[in-house]
């Protein structure tokens, strides 16, 4: 009876190391579970729907859509990646 109890405490806590192992690995890294931002390049595969080097505000979603104005520096009607790259970094959303 004393063998049984004793493997099954220790069954009991492999498996426990094996899920809170699991459970750890699947969390992101870095923080609060926030993902990395979208490089410049990645935004234009994206959004770039017409492939012209550069995004009319029809392509856009989101904090760039949103703050259009203030990164379209030449007031052209068009994003260009130097554009972008000079934009004020959105800040995160605030929480409830």
């Amino acid at each position: 009876m004393k063998k049984m109890i004793v493997k099954s405490a220790m069954l009991t806590a492999m498996v426990t190391l094996f899920f809170s192992a699991n459970l750890n690995a699947q969390q992101p890294q870095g923080g609060q579970g926030q993902k990395e931002r979208p490089s410049v390049d990645q935004i234009f595969k994206e959004m770039d729907k017409d492939e012209d080097g550069k995004l009319s505000k029809e392509e856009l979603k989101g904090p760039i859509k949103d703050d259009f104005a203030k990164i379209d520096t030449d007031e052209d009607g068009y994003i260009t990646k130097e554009e972008l790259e000079k934009a004020p970094k959105p800040k995160g959303r605030k929480r409830e």
